[in-house]
């Protein structure tokens, strides 16, 4: 398959030659096994699970892992970010469902845990033979959590003890391994642990009605009396701190996501003003179309160089909270923006689910959203350039 015509200034470029041969089978793949789903389901609110297998016979589990997954080395950041931006251009769902196995489960275990830990969960969530999920916001608590989390953790000799809730936790509703953060009752310290599937005292409920992400299982998760051995307790997390570690890496994969969903609202767009025809000739020749197309690449090619740098520093291991931050709130907003003008373009039928383009409209708000919202990543970054903290 061809260079994408959203990439106007060839940032595919940047890959090795391997990196890329990797970035177009994952292009053709998602065409082929998982684009024909996804209008079905995301209509019908349900996850396609036959898609985890055909994930793995892929090869594009656990890329990032050195010493698990199909590759058994860590591929860059860059590849890491360009991979995310295309199962999005796919289908933000398919993507958060990715991002939150592979991204925010596997990562706080291959950061976070001991070396045992890892050898004994990693190698089967990396062939997606085990599927993860990753519990921290909370009916009560979202942008506060790190000073405000309501479920605790008591210890009770060679166990621990789990009660509270948590809500829009993606996958829980099938994960098997569960990592959930509680604050431990001793010494008020944030930690983490990973709950399996079918302990007694936890409940997920998937949440009905969404209007966005709908091929997304999240689920508002109960733990009533859960009891975790000391040795699921992650053993590398002592205090939110730990966590922000694991925050600050997973941000910049949702930034690639909203770059994955303006690449796709706008070539739907593009495609339609070729077709269309009003006053006898396609709307691709009226100046005002054109203006809205410009304007969605522009903002397109402005995140893609972000990114870009972004997966530089994080490659260089040089990379903050505040960089991060900037790329989640920057691009984010500017992919408010592209999914408008699209829709715009398509107009009436743009609100129809058969054109594609209204799923980008509405999956943008949740990505707007998670993964810290703009204002919080607004005060990051302004912290890092002013010295001054803005928080409450």
């Amino acid at each position: 398959m061809t260079q994408l015509t959203a990439d106007f200034y060839d940032y595919e470029a940047l890959l090795g030659d391997e990196e890329r041969k990797i970035l177009l089978g994952a292009r053709e793949f998602l065409a082929a096994e998982v684009r024909p789903l996804v209008t079905e389901y995301w209509d019908r609110g349900e996850f396609p699970h036959e898609l985890i297998a055909k994930f793995r016979e892929a090869g594009l589990t656990a890329l990032s892992y050195e010493g698990y997954g199909e590759h058994h080395g860590a591929v860059s950041n860059l590849l890491s970010g360009m991979l995310a931006m295309e199962m999005s251009r796919t289908d933000a769902s398919v993507a958060t469902f990715f991002g939150v196995h592979n991204g925010l489960a596997m990562y706080s275990i291959y950061s976070g845990g001991s070396q045992e830990q890892r050898d004994r969960w990693l190698p089967a969530m990396a062939a997606m033979d085990k599927i993860g999920a990753f519990a921290m916001t909370e009916p009560l608590g979202g942008s506060d959590v790190a000073g405000g989390m309501r479920t605790t953790a008591r210890r009770e000799g060679d166990e621990w003890v789990l009660d509270g809730a948590k809500r829009w936790i993606g996958n829980a509703t099938f994960a098997d391994y569960v990592v959930v953060w509680a604050r431990d009752v001793e010494d008020d310290q944030v930690k983490g642990f990973v709950v399996e599937k079918g302990a007694p005292g936890f409940a997920a409920e998937k949440i009905e009605g969404k209007t966005g992400l709908r091929i997304v299982e999240n689920a508002e998760i109960t733990l009533t009396g859960v009891r975790v051995p000391e040795a699921n307790r992650l053993q590398g997390i002592e205090s939110f701190r730990d966590v922000a570690e694991i925050l600050r890496a997973t941000r910049g994969g949702v930034a690639w996501q909203a770059l994955g969903v303006m690449v796709g609202a706008y070539e739907i767009a593009l495609a339609y003003t070729r077709e269309r025809e009003q006053f006898g000739r396609p709307i691709a020749g009226f100046q005002l179309v054109q203006d809205k197309l410009v304007r969605s690449l522009g903002n397109i090619t402005a995140s893609w160089g972000m990114l870009v740098q972004l997966a530089r520093l994080q490659d260089a291991g040089v990379f903050q909270d505040e960089h991060s931050s900037l790329a989640k709130a920057f691009v984010t907003s500017r992919m408010r923006e592209v999914v408008a003008w699209s829709r715009e373009i398509v107009g009436g039928n743009g609100i129809v689910l058969g054109y594609d383009v209204a799923r980008f409209f509405a999956d943008a708000e949740a990505i707007y959203s998670f993964e810290g919202t703009y204002e919080m990543n607004t005060l990051i970054v302004g912290k890092a350039i002013t010295g001054e903290s803005a928080f409450v």
